[in-house]
């Protein structure tokens, strides 16, 4: 995210450098240049921006999807838990023994290696 800021600030600071030389010389972009730079700014939101998101969302969908009792797994609230009983749109998470907790599928930021609440 850092590295997008960055890019695009540095895209920004030759901006006015580009319109004071082509004031210099009296000519303006014209229309396929206009054209060409907007073609670029497209291309560079939709591989640094929209692509990334897109990937991350359909990573997500796939996960939600693949949820399983016994599967364990951490929340975006970062608490970990074992999945004892899955539905349609929540799944009850045991987080300790004999303490289950009802959470949508959507809280649900990743899965976890088999084996890894016993090493907690």
């Amino acid at each position: 995210m850092k590295s997008i800021k960055l890019l695009i600030a540095g895209l920004l600071s030759l901006l006015p450098t580009l319109a004071m030389a082509q004031g210099a010389e009296g000519q303006s972009m014209g229309v396929m240049g206009q054209v060409i730079f907007f073609a670029g700014f497209i291309l560079i939101f939709y591989f640094l921006i929209w692509r990334p998101q897109s990937k991350r969302a359909k990573e997500h969908k796939n996960l939600m999807s693949s949820l399983n009792k016994g599967d364990e797994v951490v929340t975006s609230g970062g608490m970990v838990g074992r999945i004892t009983k899955v539905f349609d749109d929540f799944i009850v998470l045991e987080v300790a023994e004999n303490i289950e907790i009802k959470i949508q599928k959507v809280a649900v930021a990743g899965a976890l290696p088999k084996g890894t609440l016993k090493d907690i």
